[in-house]
């Protein structure tokens, strides 16, 4: 067979395909998350500046929902919705993931203790003699138009409403080199980074690490304190709305984060330590390839204006987010 003429039947056959849509819609379900970060088929395939509309379950997948319910009804933590494939996206390439709508499912909210998980808890990576905390769940109840849900003490009469903030726990691609990492881990794939950077308005990118890049998400949050210490946020489910674009050619190596005001990079390793060195190693490299400032320039510049946010420190990586002003580095270069 002539290969010109077959190469010819396949250039048509790729031009008659359809196209992947610019606009998907997804609903999930508990048959349908995944608890796994890595290569499976997608649940939908969309374009490369396109919109994906689709819900998440929280973290407990909805199983906790009243007075009793106990840990022993959750399937798995942090189910996520997807994977989604984009169109176009390769190995070396950035998906820029833009944030443009999160809302609440549902009237109320959850956080627990549980064994093995917490910052003043013992964990199989922070083992100790004492035994652990017992299990606990608090239930908050979610005012959408006040935008607040309120905190009920369990142990005494008192109450408080917290601001909400929804944002995302989780939203991360395949990792790299073929690996499955579970749902509760954060990376250089982004993961289960519970960062409230991941929220309306920013932008988030993330190092495309096979074709289609294949994103997640879940684990949503009405509102979270700095650290997440005891181990959860507000854990809520999510109407979520995204747009993703395929920034071609531009490699990275961690999560990026960006707004109007300001560039964020993340770092997530144990110790803490090292995460915040990865988040600042990164941002230096940002500043010097995008705003021309020589990596030093930008260390001595961190230095003085940086701002740290210490996201969460109960994952089996910590998370650290360093940020800088725009307003504090000169004009961006075109890239």
């Amino acid at each position: 067979m002539n290969p010109l003429w077959l190469l010819g039947l396949l250039t048509l056959a790729l031009a008659q395909a359809p196209s992947a849509p610019s606009a998907v819609r997804h609903e999930a379900t508990l048959a349908t998350v995944k608890y796994v970060y890595g290569v499976a088929d997608p649940v939908a395939r969309v374009r490369s500046g396109g919109t994906i509309e689709t819900n998440t379950l929280d973290a407990f997948g909805n199983a906790i929902k009243k007075p009793g319910d106990t840990m022993a009804l959750v399937k798995g933590d942090n189910p996520l919705t997807g994977p989604f494939y984009v169109e176009g996206a390769m190995p070396g390439d950035t998906l820029a993931v833009r944030v443009l709508g999160l809302e609440v499912d549902g009237t109320q909210g959850v956080g627990a203790l549980a064994p093995g998980f917490g910052a003043l808890n013992p964990t199989s990576y922070t083992p100790m003699l004492t035994p652990d905390l017992p299990e606990r769940v608090w239930f908050y109840a979610i005012d959408a138009r006040a935008n607040t849900a309120t905190f009920t003490a369990t142990d005494s009469a008192f109450t408080v409403k917290i601001p909400m903030h929804p944002f995302l726990g989780c939203l991360g691609v395949a990792p790299p080199g073929g690996e499955a990492r579970m749902s509760i881990t954060p990376g250089e794939w982004g993961g289960n980074m519970d960062s409230p950077q991941v929220s309306v308005g920013h932008t988030v990118y993330l190092p495309v690490n096979v074709p289609g890049a294949l994103l997640y998400l879940g684990d949503g949050h009405a509102a979270q304190g700095e650290g997440e210490v005891a181990g959860t946020g507000i854990e809520v489910p999510f109407k979520v709305r995204l747009s993703v674009d395929v920034i071609k050619g531009q490699l990275i190596k961690w999560p990026r984060f960006e707004t109007d005001r300001a560039i964020m990079a993340l770092g997530a390793y144990r110790p803490v330590d090292d995460a915040l060195r990865i988040a600042f190693r990164e941002l230096v490299a940002w500043i010097h390839q995008d705003y021309g400032l020589s990596e030093l320039d930008a260390y001595e510049l961190l230095s003085k204006v940086a701002r740290v946010d210490l996201n969460e420190m109960v994952d089996p990586n910590y998370v650290v987010v360093a940020a800088i002003d725009k307003s504090m580095l000169p004009p961006k270069r075109s890239r």
